[in-house]
């Protein structure tokens, strides 16, 4: 991976710019992408709603903060310079990440992917099972949207939304996965443990035998012991070590 483009860290948005380009490395570093076809988006702090994605065609690998396209909740790039030529942005991405955005203004960052663990998870009709400590941090805090085929109907977004509810991440059904965060590090713990849960359970269900399921009230227990307030703590020092794998 080459080096991330320098940034000035008194600027908000250059620091938004930095983190999420080191967030779609990292993605790609634990193989979480489908091409160029998901996308990860990131409020600009101290805006009117204004958020930035990526470049649609910009492999995660390889990702530069000027790699991210910066547009409004209409999915119109807000700066004149990049209103023209190469901007182009994923159009099922910008109507995924505006819903949220739109509605969830105590979120930073959205994720989204295509892993076929997630998608496989995402085809069961149990949904994510209760088996292992990774899908207990989403026990009572994940939402499922029911498939309606590409997500180019912008009146989906009022749907996606209601799937959501409170929560911050989602299976999308016959889709993937959907992982958020009041900070980019937490959304990036999210998706992380999301992704983790659905490849344990895929491993679990592929030995043919008889699962076994912690009792509800450990599962309620574990579930509040993830989502405890000094979790955010915990997402940072997650991502700050996770960002020294770039290095």
């Amino acid at each position: 991976m080459n080096a991330l483009d320098p940034i000035d860290t008194q600027d908000a948005e250059a620091k938004t710019r930095h983190d999420l380009a080191a967030l779609y490395r990292l993605i790609a570093h634990f193989r979480m992408t489908d091409l160029v076809d998901t996308h990860i988006s990131a409020r600009i702090p101290g805006t009117p709603d204004h958020f930035l994605i990526n470049r649609y065609g910009v492999l995660f690998h390889e990702m530069q903060p000027s790699d991210l396209v910066k547009i409004d909740p209409s999915g119109r790039a807000v700066d004149d310079a990049m209103k023209y030529g190469e901007q182009r942005v994923n159009v099922a991405g910008f109507t995924i990440h505006s819903a949220v955005h739109m509605a969830r203004h105590d979120l930073a960052c959205v994720i989204h992917t295509h892993t076929a663990d997630g998608i496989a998870v995402s085809c069961l009709e149990e949904g994510l099972l209760p088996i292992t400590q990774h899908a207990l941090k989403f026990y009572g805090h994940l939402g499922y949207h029911a498939y309606e085929g590409i997500a180019l109907d912008l009146e989906e977004r009022e749907r996606l939304v209601k799937s959501l509810g409170s929560h911050r991440a989602m299976i999308l059904r016959n889709h993937g996965l959907l992982a958020a965060g009041r900070t980019i590090a937490e959304a990036f713990l999210n998706i992380y443990f999301l992704e983790r849960a659905c490849q344990a359970q895929v491993k679990a269900l592929s030995g043919g035998r008889k699962l076994s399921m912690p009792p509800v009230e450990v599962c309620e227990r574990t579930a509040a012991q993830f989502n405890r307030e000094e979790g955010l703590a915990h997402s940072q020092m997650a991502w700050e070590s996770a960002l020294r794998l770039l290095d």
